[in-house]
């Protein structure tokens, strides 16, 4: 475990040099890594999201690929296509941005509804289909998208299918006055570059970490005082979508990731609370404004076991 540790101490610590200011941010981050789940930013631009995602890329000596979303991106311009070689009259495969290990999804809703499904089994069973043939993905396959919550001409919002393949959303929000100074420092002189940031973690150690949050325990109080916090979500007044089966394991895998970067092998239900916005964000349709507030709500009127062990 003491490895471990030093791995994931010196992960926070590039990653905080890409992005000043925002340790919280940071944390989340790398639970949903190791929790193998995919990552929607939905915030301004210009707040350090694609840094952080090459940055967090490179960390992991992972291929870093990116699609800027537009209404003409085709679906094969993400997954790739065939092309007919005519001198051997065969067919050879040029693989899309999704043969990567880290997919940097721009404007996500800015792409069309066909383009955005074409992401849903890549999301989903890390594979693709092209022409009947299904082919594997990285098995550390991980998709940060970014929409901007401003701007709505020509966007197409995600459906709840495809919202519901992301493990959780986040929003970076502007740094404070003393870190936007520090960040400015950075690049007097062009003294910051990206590319001084650091591998700690090979691809074959990511997955191993994955594998150990996976099996990272969850008693049976605990996961009964999840299955009660989605029943509240059903029956929440101000919710129209409560929380689905498949949502449930997710938030589970999320805070099995949260106990696992707090140095425990189980997971108790501050873990539970501690992603509960980030995950629930996505998932419960209601009155947007007063997402935070339902949720919060819902988390004080569930009763909280008493063995947190």
């Amino acid at each position: 475990m003491t490895q471990t540790t030093t791995k994931i101490d010196a992960l926070r610590e590039q990653l905080n040099r890409a992005l000043v200011g925002k340790e919280d941010v940071i944390e989340l981050v790398i639970t949903c890594l190791i929790a193998k789940g995919h990552l929607l930013f939905d915030d301004l631009p210009g707040l350090g999201k694609t840094t952080l995602a090459k940055a967090l890329a490179k960390t992991v000596s992972g291929n870093f690929a990116r699609i800027q979303c537009t209404p003409d991106l085709l679906p094969t311009d993400v997954t790739g296509f065939n092309v007919f070689d005519q001198k051997n009259h065969t067919f050879d495969f040029r693989e899309g941005p999704v043969f990567s290990d880290l997919l940097l999804t721009d404007e996500i809703n800015r792409a069309t509804p066909r383009t955005q499904s074409a992401l849903f089994e890549a999301m989903a069973e890390r594979q693709v289909t092209i022409d009947n043939h299904s082919k594997k993905l990285s098995p550390t396959f991980m998709v940060i998208a970014t929409q901007n919550p401003v701007e709505s001409h020509g966007a197409y919002p995600l459906p709840e299918a495809q919202l519901d393949r992301f493990a959780m959303k986040l929003n970076i929000g502007y740094p404070k006055s003393d870190d936007e100074v520090a960040m400015l420092g950075q690049f007097v002189g062009d003294r910051f570059d990206a590319e001084e940031i650091e591998a700690v973690l090979t691809l074959e150690e990511l997955q191993k970490l994955q594998s150990e949050v996976a099996l990272v325990e969850v008693c049976e109080p605990v996961r009964r005082y999840l299955v009660e916090l989605g029943t509240a979500t059903r029956s929440h007044g101000s919710i129209e979508l409560g929380l689905s089966p498949r949502g449930l394991i997710t938030w589970q895998r999320v805070a099995q990731g949260w106990a696992f970067l707090q140095g425990r092998d189980f997971v108790i239900p501050d873990d539970v609370q501690a992603v509960a916005l980030p995950v629930l964000k996505l998932r419960i349709s209601g009155d947007s404004d007063n997402t935070d507030l339902m949720i919060r709500e819902i988390i004080e009127a569930v009763p909280v076991p008493d063995d947190r062990s």
